[in-house]
C-alpha cells in the first residue's frame, strides 16, 4: 500500500501563502492520480485539488485561482501551492492516491491573524 507522508503545513496570516509537499513510496508513482484533500473541524473531508498521471488537474470551486496542484514524478512528489489563504481554508491537509483509500498523516494549516 501506498505510504505518504505531508509537510510545509503551519500558522499563517490572511492573504498569505503555504506550500505543501507530499513524499509517495510503494507505488509506481508516475502512473498515479493523486490529490490533496481537507478536513475542518466538525466538516467532512472534502477534495481540493487533484492532478491525473497525465498532469490534468482539477480544483475545488472555493480555492480556484489560489491554489496549484503540481507533481514531480522523477521525486515521486505532489505539491500543493496555496496562495490568498483564507480563514476558512483552515484544516488538516491529506494527500492521497486516488481511489486508494490510502492517506498520509495529515498536516495542519491554520489561517489567522
Amino acid at each position: 500500500q501506498a505510504q505518504l507522508v505531508e509537510s510545509g503545513g503551519g500558522l499563517v496570516q490572511p492573504g498569505g501563502s503555504l506550500r505543501l509537499s507530499c513524499s509517495a513510496s510503494r507505488i509506481i508513482f508516475s502512473i498515479a492520480a493523486m490529490g490533496w484533500y481537507r478536513q475542518a473541524p466538525g466538516k467532512q473531508r472534502e477534495l481540493v485539488a487533484s492532478i491525473s498521471n497525465g498532469g490534468i488537474t482539477n480544483y475545488a470551486g472555493s480555492v480556484e485561482g489560489r491554489f496549484t496542484i503540481s507533481r514531480d514524478n522523477a521525486k515521486a512528489t505532489v505539491d500543493l501551492q496555496m496562495n490568498g489563504l483564507k480563514p476558512e481554508d483552515t484544516a488538516v491537509y491529506y494527500c492521497t492516491r486516488i481511489g486508494s483509500g490510502a492517506w498520509g498523516p495529515g498536516t495542519q494549516v491554520t489561517v489567522s491573524s
